[in-house]
Order: structure tokens, then C-alpha cells, then sequence
């Protein structure tokens, strides 16, 4: 009569790596999985398991065999060799987001992004931070979404390179619908494009600059109405 198989003894699972560890894999393998999609640098994690260097060593190129744990690249400290447990994927702390590709900056993802938003700014004429956002969804001309940040960072550079202007909201004419003061942004070239600026008063638009800007209001003491600035550049 053969014994019920439930009564069979458990053969070891040969098909998982991290079983035929030694202790100072487990120890290094251990401390580096604690840190997750962090990951660690050698030099940590040789603080942490309080091993030998050459242990240390060892180990890290037994588990890199064994898949268990990978190299992976910080854009902040290029020059350090940080591991990570296989199964986790690098943070952004780690990778830089959507900026960066295999740890280099993505200069030509960057470009395609800043003339998308230039583009999409283009056709609202006017429009605040949260417009500009809410436009680029619904368009889907991204597969990835932007963090708030990251749309600053955006709108930032395309400052910087004159082709969108950010002023402040009279809340008179085309910034009717914007609180006045509110930071709003529009083209400074045709279509978006950074090649043909496009030369006109709204360049020297005085609200911009305006330390007064929060105390302006349409029936206010301080207002368009009566600002001999905002008059001058009506006229010119």
C-alpha cells in the first residue's frame, strides 16, 4: 500500500534561485531587495551587510548571475555602481522621469514636447497653466500624462527661448475670463514656431511687469482703465 501522497516528503524548489543561496548572498541579496525601487550603492550596501569587500563582491556577481538583482543607472551620481532587486523598476529619483532614456538626457523627446505644448498654447491664444494641461489631454498627442512640475518646467523653457510669453491677467479683453493677476501664458511666434518670432505690442505688454498687478481691478483704484501705461500701450 503506497503511503498518500500529501505524506510524501517536500522535494526542495530548485526552480527559485534565491534558495540556493549562501549566507552572505542572502545577507547582500536582503539589503538590497529592503531598498526597493531605490535601489542601493555599493558602498551603502557594503556598510549594511557588514561584510568583506571582496564578499561583497562575490555575492553581487553570483546574484547578478542568478537574475536576481540588476545594475542600474542614477542620473545623479552616474559614476556609482547601484544595484536593485530584479524585480523592482527604477524610481524616477533614480531614472529622471520622462527627461531621460537609458540614463541620458532626452533631448530630441524634449524638443518634440516643448513644440507640442508651443503648438497647443499656439491655438488657445490665452491660457493659464491648468488650460494648457487640460488641452494637451484631451488632444492625446502624448501617451505619457506630466506632473504639474514637469508642465512648469515646460512652460519655463519655452519662456526662456521667446517662443511663449507668460503675463499676468488685466482681466480686461482676451484675459476676460482669467482672474485678474492670474498667470497666463500665449504664443510669442507664429504657429508656436521657434523660427518665426512674431514682432508686435503684445511683447511689451506693461501688465506683465507690473509690481501692482494683484491690486488691479476693471473699477478699482488701481485699473487699466486709468493706467497711463496700459493707455501708452493701447496706442502704440
Amino acid at each position: 500500500m503506497s503511503r498518500p501522497s500529501a505524506l510524501k516528503r517536500k522535494q526542495p524548489d530548485s526552480s527559485s534561485p534565491s534558495e540556493s543561496l549562501t549566507e552572505h548572498e542572502k545577507i547582500v541579496y536582503s539589503v538590497i531587495r529592503s531598498k526597493q525601487d531605490m535601489g542601493i550603492w555599493t558602498r551603502d550596501m557594503k556598510k549594511e551587510a557588514n561584510l568583506p569587500d571582496n564578499l561583497v563582491g562575490k555575492s553581487i556577481k553570483s546574484l547578478q548571475a542568478k537574475n536576481l538583482i540588476k545594475e542600474v543607472v542614477n542620473v545623479q551620481s552616474k559614476g556609482r555602481k547601484h544595484y536593485m532587486a530584479a524585480e523592482f523598476e527604477p524610481s524616477k529619483e533614480l531614472t529622471g522621469g520622462d527627461w531621460y532614456s537609458n540614463g541620458t538626457l532626452d533631448k530630441d523627446y524634449i524638443t518634440c514636447v516643448k513644440d507640442g505644448y508651443a503648438k497647443i498654447i499656439y491655438q488657445l491664444k490665452v491660457a493659464t497653466l491648468e488650460g494648457i494641461s487640460d488641452e494637451v489631454k484631451k488632444s492625446g498627442i502624448f501617451k505619457t500624462s506630466f506632473t504639474k512640475q514637469q508642465i512648469e518646467e515646460i512652460l519655463r523653457v519655452l519662456v526662456l527661448d521667446k517662443r511663449v510669453m507668460a503675463v499676468k491677467s488685466t482681466g480686461m479683453g482676451e484675459f476676460g475670463s482669467f482672474p485678474v493677476g492670474k498667470v497666463c501664458y500665449k504664443s510669442a511666434s507664429k504657429g508656436g514656431s521657434k523660427r518665426e518670432p512674431k514682432v508686435g505690442t503684445m511683447a511689451s505688454i506693461p501688465c506683465g511687469v507690473c509690481p501692482r498687478i494683484s491690486q488691479c481691478t476693471p473699477d478699482g483704484i488701481i485699473s487699466p482703465r486709468t493706467c497711463v501705461y496700459f493707455t501708452k500701450w493701447l496706442d502704440f
